[in-house]
């Protein structure tokens, strides 16, 4: 074998004596695969693709330094031996391990499928792997806090509406992550951060162009109520109508982003009225809402849209552009909050990372 194989004069390998089990993982007579991947190490890829086992390692940091050439024979080397690196033994001696915990719940809603895609393929493309959890219920979220401290996760990212003080508290005390984050909503508890679209901003524009549009009896449907995580859309557009008109508007509650549920309270809510009783715009939290509503105006109630009761939402899910309901709607810019969301997981500053983002009104067929 010549120098160039990657074998010196005294026979070693990268500083290593050559075996006969070396000589059959770098092409030697009787080249064979280990029988169990699992039992593939590090040194062997080294000697298989003719670098240093620190080589091997940093082929599989995410922010290691590793020129193309040496990389390209690390991952050829690794696949052909069926080796996989031991993550748990790398986070224990970085004391990072890349892995993030989402805990996510309220299903229904179909925009927490759309962020859960955009996290998850932002998230993945960057090196952070995912420990996804549904939480069922407020005790259910505590547990799934307190599960994900124990699991080496360097951030905690939190999707819903289960995670009040109490359960917040609870995590923070018994924490082992670096990090705890409540995204899509602004967060009042000063160990979270935040990132989310300025509901603010959103709604007091929603508003203007729900008021320059001529509508004057609104009716607003908001969803559940959180405390420490919560939006800010309703108390947004009560403020605004009541500067404005100087009376405050008509409100319901649903308790989940649930279309069906929403439909059955707005049904509920308007079935017994007259036409001049009626609202002339429903002023919704989100498309959730808004799709439950739009259902029971065209298909219980027999009226039409926006000729008769006209219909916003907030987020802009993929179902809000669909003929059957084309609504006019609040765009949150998820993928510039899912990147900014890298950038916080990476950054090793105890700071203020708290951020507010500025969507986009959509204007459709519904209002």
């Amino acid at each position: 074998m010549s120098k160039k194989d990657g074998i010196n004069e005294k026979g070693a390998i990268n500083g290593g004596e050559t075996n006969t089990k070396q000589r059959r993982e770098i092409g030697m007579p009787n080249q064979k695969r280990p029988p169990f991947a699992e039992n593939v190490t590090a040194d062997d890829v080294a000697i298989a693709a003719g670098v240093s086992r620190w080589t091997v390692n940093r082929a599989f940091r995410k922010d290691a330094s590793i020129s193309p050439k040496s990389l390209q024979k690390v991952m050829v080397a690794a696949e052909r031996l069926g080796y996989l690196p031991d993550l748990r033994a790398a986070s224990l001696a970085s004391d990072r391990s890349n892995l993030v915990a989402l805990l996510i719940d309220d299903f229904a809603n179909p925009h927490k499928l759309v962020m859960m895609e955009r996290l998850t393929r932002i998230l993945r493309r960057e090196g952070w792997d995912i420990l996804l959890v549904n939480t069922l219920n407020r005790d259910d979220a505590g547990h799934a806090l307190l599960n994900a401290s124990q699991r080496r996760v360097d951030a905690v990212i939190l999707i819903g509406i289960q995670f009040d003080d109490d359960v917040l508290e609870t995590a923070l005390q018994a924490r082992r992550f670096r990090k705890l984050i409540v995204f899509a909503r602004s967060s009042e508890n000063p160990d979270t951060i935040s990132i989310a679209v300025d509901d603010v901003g959103a709604m007091t524009e929603l508003a203007r162009y729900v008021h320059q549009r001529g509508y004057r009896r609104p009716l607003f449907v908001a969803g559940p109520q959180s405390h420490s995580a919560h939006l800010l859309r309703k108390e947004t557009f009560l403020e605004y109508w009541g500067k404005h008109f100087s009376f405050q508007p008509e409100s319901v509650t649903v308790p989940a982003y649930d279309p069906a549920l929403a439909a059955t309270i707005v049904m509920e809510t308007l079935s017994h009225r007259g036409p001049s009783d009626l609202p002339d715009v429903i002023v919704c939290e989100n498309d959730a809402l808004a799709m439950g509503a739009s259902d029971v105006i065209r298909h219980k109630l027999g009226l039409e849209i926006p000729k008769d009761i006209a219909i916003t939402g907030f987020d802009d899910v993929p179902q809000a552009d669909n003929p059957n309901y084309r609504l006019t709607t609040y765009r949150q810019p998820l993928t510039e909050m899912v990147e900014y969301l890298v950038k916080v997981l990476a950054d090793p500053e105890e700071r203020d990372l708290n951020r507010l983002f500025t969507g986009r009104l959509i204007p459709r067929h519904s209002a």
